[in-house]
This record gives structure tokens, C-alpha cells and sequence, in this order.
């Protein structure tokens, strides 16, 4: 019998998301908050004679089972630091929505680093799986960690925040996705050239999450990338119209979209909007969730 291991891992949201102008390199500094919500992927590793990915779950049929795949980096990864071959089957059940804003291919891949990890008994230091991950992308140290941070840089640079009892979302998702590059890069051109305004997180933002203050933080949400996101789906405008006129507190864009993401008061509020917008035909899906929770951790076997 081969021996596997099974991590599971929540997707994000970014309850704020400033983005400063486009560097030289290409990248974007952020100052951003993250919070994990409970809706999870698990990623199950096992020994292999071959590399393999297998795709389970609500979006298998349109997840990369090649090494396009963040996952096989990731392997590679763990693979190159404990001096082995990545030969290792892993199998993603998915539930996190793909190419919608809420890190689904950043949670997986920090996933199979942790899954790895354990199965190789690799033992490697969690502040150099924080570099690696670090490496794969800049929302995957945090999808390692999960709970509430503000990421800075690429966002990758974290520091928890504490928070107090829990805030209930809702997700309004839709199946065709919006590229990230594509967002940022329409961001740049309806800001001109000259834009060179420095990101940062609003003390107050802080302040809200602290104290578990769900009205107050709906107040707060905030995303750069939203006015770009709603040019290139127009859609996105009217459902988050939808979602404030029946009871949210907030309405976003949860990263780079086209999720819509809706801080609401309690879970009676997030079951009375769920459907709500699951009859309104302006989302594909409407999904309740609470955060924040735990990140990337591994099974009981």
C-alpha cells in the first residue's frame, strides 16, 4: 500500500488591496489585507514510479494536469531540497473557485509543499517552506499561514493581524474567469503614466478587523483593481449593486476578480443573500463562507 499524505487548504480574499504604480520590473508594490475563509481544496500526495496530476472535484475539467501546473513546482520544489526525485502522484479536489480572484492555484501550490514535505519526512524549516513558497508566488506564503495578514511588496512580506470571533461572505462566482496580468495591466493604463501614488493599509481597516467590527470593515473594503476588473466584465457592476441593495455591509472585488465578494452581518444574512443571488441570475454561484481560519494544514490519517 503507498503511503500518502492529504493537506488541506482555504481560499483568501482581500478585504483591502491597494496597488502602487508598475515598477521596473514589472511588478506591482501592494499593501493588502488577507483573510482565509472556509472553502477548501485538499491536495493528496502520494509515491509514484511517475510525475502525475490528477484534477478531482467542481472545476476538474478545467485544471492543468500538466507542469503548467503551480503544483509541479511546487513538488520540484521539496523534491530538490530533501535530494530526491519529484516522482509523486497528486490528486487536487478542488472547491475553490479557479481564476476568480481567491487563490486557488496559490493555495494548491502551498498545499503540495506542506503534503510533500510530510511525505518525504523532508523536515524543511517552515521559514525556508515560507521562502519556497515565496518562489512560487506571491499569494502562496500566506495560503500557507492563512488567518489574517497584511501582505506588503508583492504580497509576500506578511504580519498577522489579530482578530476578534469570526465575518461571514458571501462569494458570488462566475465560470469564466478574468486573467490577472490582463487586470493589472488595464489598472496601469486607465491610471496614465504618471500615477505614483504609494499603497497602504488604512489604520482604521486594522482597527475594524481587530475588534470584529463587520459593520465598520464593510465600510472599508476596499480594491484597486476593481474599476479595471468592471470594465472588462461589466457584469461585475450590477452584482455588486445587487448584493448591497439585499442586506451586505460591503461589497468587493476579492482580488484580481471576477469573484464578488460580500461581508455580511451573520449567518442568517449570508443565507437569505446566497439565495438571493442564486435566483438573480447575475452570478454563476453564490457560495457562503466565515473567516478567518487556519492555512494549509495536514489531514488526520
Amino acid at each position: 500500500m503507498k503511503h500518502s499524505i492529504t493537506v488541506r487548504v482555504p481560499g483568501k480574499v482581500n478585504v483591502y488591496l491597494g496597488v502602487g504604480p508598475r515598477e521596473f520590473s514589472g511588478f506591482h508594490n501592494l499593501a493588502t489585507v488577507f483573510q482565509s475563509v472556509n472553502i477548501y481544496d485538499e491536495i493528496t500526495v502520494e509515491d509514484s514510479d511517475d510525475f502525475e496530476i490528477v484534477a478531482e472535484g467542481n472545476f476538474a475539467e478545467r485544471i492543468p494536469t500538466d507542469k503548467s501546473n503551480l503544483v509541479w513546482a511546487a513538488a520540484k520544489l521539496v523534491a530538490a531540497a530533501c535530494g530526491r526525485d519529484p516522482k509523486v502522484k497528486i490528486t487536487i479536489n478542488k472547491s475553490i473557485p479557479i481564476a476568480a480572484g481567491m487563490a486557488g492555484g496559490s493555495a494548491d501550490a502551498a498545499a503540495t509543499l506542506l503534503a510533500c514535505d510530510a511525505l518525504w519526512h523532508a523536515d524543511i524549516p517552515r521559514d525556508q517552506l515560507d521562502a519556497m513558497a515565496g518562489e512560487l508566488g506571491s499569494d502562496v506564503p500566506f495560503m500557507l499561514h492563512g488567518g489574517c495578514a497584511i501582505g506588503t511588496s508583492r504580497g509576500d512580506v506578511l504580519a498577522p493581524v489579530m482578530t476578534r470571533g469570526s465575518f461571514h461572505w458571501v462569494f458570488g462566482t462566475f465560470n469564466d474567469g478574468l486573467s490577472t496580468a490582463a487586470v493589472y495591466e488595464r489598472t496601469d493604463n486607465l491610471r496614465g503614466p504618471d500615477f505614483d501614488s504609494a499603497p497602504n493599509v488604512p489604520v482604521e481597516v486594522l482597527a475594524a478587523i481587530t475588534q470584529g467590527d463587520a459593520v465598520a470593515l464593510g465600510a472599508l473594503l476596499r480594491n484597486d483593481l476593481q474599476t479595471a476588473a468592471i470594465t472588462m466584465k461589466p457584469a461585475l457592476a450590477s452584482a455588486l449593486e445587487f448584493g448591497l441593495d439585499h442586506g451586505a455591509l460591503g461589497a468587493i472585488i476579492s482580488g484580481s476578480g471576477p469573484t464578488c465578494a460580500f461581508l455580511v452581518k451573520d449567518e442568517k444574512a449570508a443565507i437569505d443573500l446566497v439565495v438571493a443571488l442564486s435566483s438573480s441570475g447575475l452570478v454563476d454561484q453564490a457560495v457562503r463562507a466565515h473567516g478567518p481560519v487556519h492555512g494549509a494544514r495536514t489531514l488526520a490519517r
